[in-house]
């Protein structure tokens, strides 16, 4: 398991339940080829610009591959000031690990680059 410091909070992949917003912030050909179904697609680069798009009102766990970018993008929201926003520990590779879902761009069954 990977540490990021007390600073950046996660959420075990089997613990994100159909009422919290997942934000997927890989890259577009990444999700193109599997994500979670119901996910939020908005890659890390575009989150400075997009930042209206995340909600503050609900919980947020926010993905990427294996949990490193996603914990950059919870330390940044974090800062300005989201609270109830965690890291889904693990990434994409631990929710495919303990089998939940995962669909490609078409609605074909996915799979994590």
């Amino acid at each position: 398991m990977t540490v990021f410091g007390p600073q950046v909070p996660t959420v075990p992949v089997t613990e994100i339940t159909d009422d919290t917003y997942l934000l997927d912030v890989r890259e577009d050909d990444e999700w193109a080829a599997g994500h979670a179904p119901g996910a939020h697609h908005l890659p890390m680069s575009e989150l400075p610009g997009r930042l209206a798009e995340v909600p503050t009102d609900r919980d947020v766990a926010v993905v990427c591959r294996s949990g490193g970018r996603s914990a950059q993008v919870v330390a940044y929201l974090m800062n300005n000031g989201w609270d109830q926003v965690r890291n889904a520990d693990g990434g994409m590779h631990q929710w495919v690990a303990v089998g939940r879902p995962v669909v490609a761009e078409d609605g074909q069954p996915g799979r994590v680059l």
